[in-house]
């Protein structure tokens, strides 16, 4: 028998993806491309799942719940609201906003760094999603929830926290009959940028991460507020896109050595980051996690995918 909080913290970590998926191929009429690229995700990330099953659940250990767990769930809800206040009041905008307390919460309250970086992805969430505050902490609330019960599950992803966020959001529109936010797909053409940016993210982020000791928080924050107050200062590009695009793979390059080793590695993922951006981008428009979503699916669809390939091409004996 599962102990119910963690098999709970595994199933939102799995449904969570697959309605993000689901709802892109709605939102674009099943396309080609689009159904193509789910497949392979499906096939890839599937492999990644089965074996993840193990470390999550089968584990004799319980899962002990203590003071530190309610600190984390109550860092995700204040996070979440400081988050949302400057993104729509201060007027940063989601991207700068997030960044910006995953920065501070990095560099001034570590033990609570990552709670509140989860929390921050929650406040992205846009106002024509959820005009009032109080929506907003109970996103936050139902994140915290989710962070505390997902502990063991697919740790080392990058984009685990941006989908605890996601569960949160989504979870709290259809208990509020909240409507998503007007979005529209992005052209495929837009791949032609969006991929370089979100490689250039990935490796900028586990560089900054790994390389220099800054850790996954800061590391991912600093490419966000880069990317943030960059991209829209080029007049010629589609700044809020790219900006989004790289913020969102800078998630990918939080993975651990465990999960994606080297920077070849992460690169591959941050490509891969990038296609999926452009496939569920009219889907749960609005809504905060949606691009952790985005990285944790590229994530656990590459390890998947490696697992795949050393089944297929053994390595040769020594």
């Amino acid at each position: 028998m599962y102990p119910p909080t963690r098999l709970a913290g595994y199933a939102v970590l799995l449904v969570t993806p697959a309605a993000l998926l689901a709802r892109a191929l709605v939102e674009t009429g099943v396309s080609v491309p689009v159904a193509g690229l789910e497949v392979g995700l499906a096939l890839a990330g599937g492999v990644a799942v089965v074996a993840e099953h193990e470390r999550a659940l089968v584990a004799p250990d319980a899962l002990d719940l203590g003071p530190s767990d309610a600190a984390d769930a109550l860092a995700v809800v204040g996070a979440a609201v400081v988050t949302y206040l400057l993104s729509v009041r201060a007027g940063l905008g989601p991207v700068v906003a997030s960044a910006l307390v995953g920065l501070l919460a990095g560099v001034l309250a570590d033990e609570i760094a990552v709670a509140a970086y989860c929390g921050s992805f929650v406040g992205m969430a846009s106002p024509a999603l959820f005009p009032s505050v109080s929506y907003l902490a109970l996103a936050g609330l139902l994140s915290g929830v989710a962070f505390v019960a997902a502990e063991r599950a697919f740790s080392g992803f990058g984009g685990k926290l941006g989908t605890l966020a996601l569960f949160g959001c989504a979870t709290t529109a259809v208990l509020t009959d909240a409507t998503y936010a007007g979005g529209s797909a992005l052209s495929w053409t837009q791949a032609a940028l969006v991929v370089p940016v979100s490689v250039a993210g990935a490796v900028g982020a586990v560089v900054l991460s790994v390389r220099l000791e800054l850790g996954a928080v800061i590391g991912s924050a600093l490419v966000g507020l880069i990317a943030g107050l960059g991209f829209p200062a080029i007049p010629i590009a589609p700044g809020e896109t790219l900006a989004a695009a790289a913020f969102c793979a800078s998630f990918v390059g939080m993975s651990s050595s465990e999960r994606l080793d080297g920077e070849g590695r992460v690169a591959l993922a941050g490509a891969v980051c990038g296609l999926v951006f452009v496939a569920v981008g009219a889907a749960f428009a609005g809504a905060g996690g949606k691009l952790g979503t985005t990285a944790f699916v590229a994530c656990v669809t590459t390890a998947g995918a490696e697992r795949l390939f050393t089944a297929a091409v053994p390595l040769p004996n020594n």
